[in-house]
């Protein structure tokens, strides 16, 4: 049976030659095996090729029967890894909290603990019938969060 750790080794060197990052290795019971990658610049279907390669050179075909994706993580995918999380700094992103909570953020920072976000949110002023905005900031902890995707915007 194929491991997560075994490949990730084979392609770490490339990885950070290419000024890239893995998100994740799944490999499913029948030996699907799937990568996703991640870059600050961009992910070519190039890199995706390269790393194939290297799977099939370093995995011997005659011991282990799989198939093989390598994929860049798309932007509808939620957030996985706290490189990604650097990246999407500055943006903003649909956050969906474990409790149910669903709201959209700008993230500010990150750390390994968890995300640092800025939101608009709509208070009662007494004395007003109307509520006012105010700007808010708070940090989560990874394990608070279900989800975080970035938001696309075409403006």
């Amino acid at each position: 049976m194929l491991q997560k750790d075994m490949l990730a080794r084979l392609i770490e060197d490339y990885l950070e030659k290419s000024e890239l990052f893995l998100v994740d290795i799944t490999i499913s019971r029948d030996n699907d095996v799937e990568i996703t990658i991640d870059s600050f610049g961009s992910v070519t279907i190039d890199h995706c090729t390269d790393i194939s390669r290297i799977i099939e050179a370093g995995v011997n075909r005659d011991e282990e029967d799989f198939s093989l994706t390598v994929g860049s993580a798309g932007l509808s995918q939620p957030l996985k890894v706290l490189k990604q999380f650097k990246k999407f700094t500055g943006s903003e992103v649909e956050i969906i909290l474990k409790k149910g909570n669903k709201f959209k953020a700008v993230i500010v920072s990150s750390s390994e603990e968890g995300i640092e976000v800025e939101y608009e949110k709509s208070i009662a002023v007494e004395g007003r019938k109307k509520r006012e905005k105010v700007i808010t900031r708070e940090f989560y902890d990874y394990p608070l969060l279900k989800s975080v995707k970035p938001i696309i915007n075409f403006r």
